[in-house]
C-alpha cells in the first residue's frame, strides 16, 4: 500500500537585482524541462542591468537528473506523470513560500510579471490559481495553459489579466497552429491573449522579451 510523507527539503532559485523598498517590478521566470535556473536566468539579465528597480527571480524545479546516462550535464524538471498531484502540490508550496519571501521585501504596489517557458508554462498556470498574489502580466512561452485547471479557477485568474502567448515559427514541440488553437480556448475562458509569433525555434528571443517588458 502506497503512502505519502511530507518532508522538508532544500529548494534552489536564482536572483538578479537587489530587493528593496525601491523595487517596482519583479519577474518570476520558470524554466523548461531539463534546464537549470542558473543558465535560464541569464536570458533576463538585460532587465536589471540598467534598472535598479527591477528584480528577476528564477526558481528551479525540485527534481534534478543527468540529461544523458549516469553523468555529465544536469537538468531539472517540474514534474512527471508519476505521482503528479503530489509534485504539483510540492511545487506550488515552494513557489508560494518563495513569493512570500520576495514580496515581503518589496512595496505593496510592486508589479509582478510571471513567465513560464515550455514545461514551465503548465507550472506557472497551476501556481497562479493558488498563488498569494495576482500578476499584472502572464507570459506563456512555447507551451500552453494547463487543461486540468477547473474552468471557474481559470476564469477567475484570467479575467482582466494581461496574457501573452509566444511561439517560434520553427518550434519543435508546439506549432503556431496549436498556439492559435490555445489562444481561442483561452478566449472561451474569458481571457484576451495576445499571440506573439517570432522567427525561431524552441527558444527565448531577446527582441521579443524586450517588447514584452516595454
Amino acid at each position: 500500500m502506497e503512502h505519502h510523507l511530507t518532508v522538508a527539503r532544500t529548494a534552489r532559485y536564482q536572483q538578479l537585482g537587489e530587493l528593496s523598498n525601491r523595487t517596482r517590478r519583479v519577474w518570476f521566470v520558470c524554466h523548461g524541462y531539463g534546464q537549470l535556473a542558473k543558465y535560464f536566468v541569464r536570458h533576463f539579465a538585460f532587465l536589471t542591468e540598467n534598472q535598479a528597480d527591477t528584480v528577476v527571480i528564477a526558481p528551479e524545479g525540485l527534481s534534478r537528473f543527468y540529461l544523458q546516462g549516469n553523468g555529465g550535464r544536469v537538468g531539472a524538471s517540474w514534474m512527471t506523470r508519476d505521482d503528479r498531484l503530489a509534485e504539483i502540490d510540492d511545487h506550488i508550496g515552494f513557489l508560494n513560500q518563495l513569493a512570500a519571501l520576495v514580496l515581503a521585501k518589496c512595496p505593496a504596489e510592486v508589479e509582478i510579471t510571471v513567465l513560464g517557458f515550455s514545461q514551465g508554462t503548465a507550472t506557472v498556470g497551476r501556481w497562479l490559481t493558488r498563488a498569494i498574489f495576482r500578476p499584472v502580466h502572464l507570459i506563456l512561452w512555447a507551451g500552453g495553459f494547463p487543461n486540468d485547471i477547473a474552468a471557474d479557477a481559470a476564469r477567475k485568474l484570467l479575467a482582466s489579466l494581461r496574457l501573452s502567448l509566444v511561439i517560434g515559427t520553427a518550434d519543435e514541440y508546439i506549432s503556431v497552429a496549436e498556439a492559435t488553437e490555445q489562444q481561442q480556448q483561452l478566449v472561451q475562458l474569458g481571457a484576451a491573449p495576445n499571440l506573439v509569433v517570432f522567427e525561431g525555434r524552441h527558444e527565448l528571443s531577446r527582441a521579443v522579451l524586450e517588447s514584452l517588458a516595454a
